[in-house]
């Protein structure tokens, strides 16, 4: 995989290096590479490969990997985005979809999807492993994509008729976003049949949290729809679970459906509210003994220690099965719904030195009893699908509601556990 690859770059593109190398240079080889600036990007994520990256598709081989350096780093580069180029098309040797490159536009953006704001539609978008298609994870709720039906696992095919098969989440991002208030019509392939989906573009602030309680045979039940594990989510769900407790419900609906995931430091302090201290949350396998070894356990008292299900779907990914696989294996909720995505691997950000980013697979995360979350998911205890026309009759603000037949069972399972205790 690498060999073709190699070829096509040194055919086409033309790429970038750094100053500084894991491997032995020559003086003279040294000061070409201090001089030939457009270079020391592409290097740094070299470096960042060779140094840290987990395979997990076995397209990588070091020894390839360091004849590849010495092959890109004797051409020249007139510009920065011709090292871009050459990166990317290095990193596509991999093809692992979640290793990619940003330019310092798109690393910004990355940047604000994770703050808690996002601009353009609200779609979650992954690269399917077999059809090599741009797939929805997820739509983020309240967004343009949401309201017009958008659901988890719908292709897009083409962005404004551009044809975006083959495209990267990079180059679709960048179509899909504009101006706000403007319209992008996004084409779906959903069961087979071609939809085409005019979305107007809007600032989305996303609230991590929506919480109420609801009333069933005299119990009163916290409803909380976790949304996004982003930097504000874990003071939000603190805030949601003291405001429940305060007003005295009996048990807890935690709705983790459709949320796509986001930083794995966040779902082990959100699992941290829920679980008491010394419990492990997630098991991190890495190149690097210190990411391995790194404590996931529990540090606190859980902010309540009241029955709890746990209810999720097609759409719960990343951070979200770690949670749910965290709450699951300790014994703490059952789970109510649909298989999840399956995204088990572990991402770290890096910031490169002219402000573009790399976002490399480091660690692969099991759950406490080791199970690999990777392309399996983890299966609910209890099982209870939509069908895909129920699915987009279902408005978003009927999610913990009667409306809701998979939030109806969770309800249900959560009364018999309130039952036993009394």
């Amino acid at each position: 995989m690498l060999r073709s690859a190699r070829l096509k770059l040194l055919l086409g593109l033309g790429l970038a290096s750094l100053s500084l190398s894991l491997l032995p240079l020559t003086e003279q080889g040294r000061a070409a590479l201090i001089t030939d600036s457009p270079k020391e990007v592409l290097d740094q994520v070299w470096q960042i490969i060779y140094r840290d990256y987990l395979d997990t598709t076995g397209n990588y081989d070091s020894a390839e990997w360091r004849d590849l350096r010495r092959e890109l780093l004797s051409r020249r580069y007139g510009s920065s985005d011709e090292a871009y180029d050459a990166i990317r098309g290095m990193l596509e040797s991999l093809e692992d979809p979640y290793t990619r490159f940003m330019d310092p536009d798109e690393f910004k953006e990355m940047q604000i999807d994770t703050s808690g704001e996002l601009s353009g539609v609200g779609i979650q978008l992954s690269i399917d492993k077999d059809s090599k298609l741009l797939t929805v994870v997820s739509p983020i709720d309240g967004s343009p994509a949401s309201r017009a039906g958008v659901l988890p696992n719908d292709l897009i095919v083409a962005i404004d008729g551009v044809d975006s098969r083959g495209m990267s989440s990079e180059e679709a991002v960048k179509l899909i976003r504009g101006p706000i208030g403007t319209i992008v019509v996004l084409t779906f392939e959903r069961e087979g049949e071609l939809l085409d989906v005019p979305l107007i573009r809007q600032r989305i602030e996303i609230n991590a949290v929506v919480k109420r309680i609801n009333e069933n045979r005299g119990r009163r039940i916290g409803y909380i729809r976790l949304k996004q594990f982003n930097a504000n989510a874990p003071i939000n769900m603190a805030q949601a679970i003291k405001g429940l407790e305060r007003e005295g419900v009996d048990g807890y609906v935690l709705d983790l459906r459709f949320n796509p995931g986001g930083l794995l430091h966040t779902s082990v302090e959100i699992a941290d509210q829920w679980l008491d201290p010394g419990l492990n949350v997630v098991n991190v396998f890495s190149r690097n003994p210190s990411l391995s070894n790194e404590d996931k356990h529990t540090r606190m008292n859980a902010l309540t220690r009241k029955p709890m299900v746990v209810l999720v779907n097609e759409g719960s990914a990343s951070a979200s099965e770690v949670l749910s696989g965290a709450l699951q294996d300790n014994g703490r909720a059952k789970l109510v719904g649909e298989k999840t995505f399956g995204k088990g691997l572990v991402q770290s950000v890096r910031l490169l030195s002219d402000g573009s980013g790399l976002t490399v697979t480091i660690a692969k995360y099991l759950t406490p009893s080791g199970r690999d979350i990777h392309e399996k998911g983890i299966e609910p205890d209890l099982k209870k699908p939509y069908r895909p026309e129920e699915l987009r009759k279902l408005e978003t603000d009927q999610l913990g509601t009667r409306l809701d037949k998979q939030y109806v069972e969770a309800e249900k399972s959560l009364l018999a556990l309130l039952n036993r205790r009394t």
